[in-house]
């Protein structure tokens, strides 16, 4: 006998095109949770039940080790990209307060008012906000700002360098709008410059979902710092992972054992390790065939806003942005609106970092590629994803279409 269904309680299946916000979990991280939390003992514990439970954190973090190119030693577990940023930039310069850090050229007078730090303008808030802390403390921030295309140049780093610069920050992929930055040219300049002064600076990068579409190898990248996001890799939320290069020096913000080399207290999330670690292997193996696959939807997907909205400006240069995003800009309208109205037809986008929504309507990365004053104010960012479809991308097309228009008009309605 057929069940029969009425149009009340049938649930349209929603389109989600907002994954650098947050990713949905993986069947095959789901399973790792899962599994592992039978593994309940105190990982610090030298019982049984303790020991099996360190010997699966110590799998986890070999593994999440294996696809960065890492000792196993040089991964710090942390709750996410948030704490990670915090944990490398003010770790580093708490540990400077406390005397953990010589400069010999320096003297006996080193401190944080003496130092220079170089952070890219277009970076996440928690990497932001880390640098306005270190302005408090007493430190030199410069910031050094992207092109029109959204792409840090090495030269305009080079620019910066000073003696007393100790600290560069430069997120890999940015959160907004996607442009990769050419992190190894970076380093290359930064390297050149240490050996000419005999100093060192300490490379920092935020990955947020750049090793989806890219091989994070720290080694390549010549960083000293990078941070992940297990819930912006299809992993489970709440934890993530800071490699820590060894001749780096941090002092810990968050107090109490011993854990994570002494940089992180509390006991160890050992079910969320191993979520997060299958999870960054699945997405590592499926790389190359998904960024291929989500780079041709996203190509049908501007092509078919530009083909419906002709004066939308594309934020950042598609050629050098992660396969996933695109940020647009467009003319005349209220983002806000009109994401509410796409999410009222059953497809989720953004205007911009989900940190920031909400704040400010003005983009700070859009801001910083220069034009015309709206558009900062009106992004729309679309972020594709695993379970994205050609019928979600035609779908989300003409809902765009439909929706802009609308909004424009209704916005002209207004003014007269």
């Amino acid at each position: 006998m057929w069940k029969v269904f009425s149009r009340e309680t049938v649930k349209k299946r929603r389109i989600y095109l907002d994954h650098a916000s947050a990713t949905p979990l993986l069947p095959e991280a789901a399973r790792a949770v899962t599994s592992a939390q039978s593994f309940f003992g105190n990982p610090g514990s030298i019982h049984a039940d303790g020991v099996s439970a360190a010997q699966l954190l110590k799998d986890s973090r070999e593994k999440i080790a294996h696809e960065l190119g890492c000792k196993s030693r040089e991964i710090v577990f942390v709750s996410g990209g948030t704490e990670g940023n915090n944990l490398a930039i003010l770790g580093f310069a708490r540990a400077i307060v406390l005397g953990k850090i010589q400069r010999s050229e320096l003297g006996n007078d080193f401190g944080i008012s003496h130092t220079r730090w170089i952070v890219s303008s277009i970076e996440h808030p928690s990497v932001l906000e880390c640098f306005g802390e270190i302005e408090r403390l007493g430190g030199k921030v410069d910031f050094v700002d992207p092109d029109a295309n959204g792409i840090i140049r090495p030269e305009s780093v080079e620019k910066l360098l000073r003696p007393e610069t100790v600290f560069l920050s430069v997120g890999w992929a940015n959160s907004e709008i996607g442009t990769i930055q050419p992190l190894a040219r970076i380093a290359r300049v930064v390297r050149e410059y240490e050996k000419e002064h005999g100093s060192h600076i300490v490379f920092h990068t935020d990955a947020g979902q750049a090793p989806l579409y890219l091989a994070a190898n720290v080694h390549s990248l010549d960083v000293d710092l990078l941070t992940l996001d297990s819930g912006k890799l299809y992993g489970p939320r709440g934890i993530g992972a800071l490699y820590l290069n060894d001749r780096v020096t941090l002092a810990p913000l968050q107090l109490g054992g011993g854990q994570e080399r002494g940089l992180r207290a509390g006991t160890e999330n050992v079910a969320l390790a191993a979520g997060f670690s299958e999870a960054l292997q699945t997405v590592s193996r499926e790389r190359a065939n998904e960024s291929k696959r989500v780079l041709m939807l996203r190509d049908d997907l501007v092509r078919g806003i530009i083909a419906h909205i002709p004066d939308a400006v594309v934020n950042g240069d598609l050629a050098r942005t992660l396969p996933h995003m695109l940020n647009l800009s467009v003319a005349d309208i209220k983002g806000e609106y009109v994401v509410l109205a796409l999410d009222r037809a059953g497809i989720a986008v953004s205007t911009k970092s989900a940190c920031r929504e909400g704040e400010a309507r003005d983009s700070h990365v859009v801001k910083m590629l220069g034009g015309e004053a709206w558009r900062a104010q009106n992004t729309l960012r679309f972020s594709l994803g695993r379970e994205t479809t050609a019928s979600d991308i035609a779908q989300t097309i003409d809902a765009v279409g439909r929706v802009i228009r609308e909004d424009r008009a209704r916005n002209s309605t207004h003014a007269h």
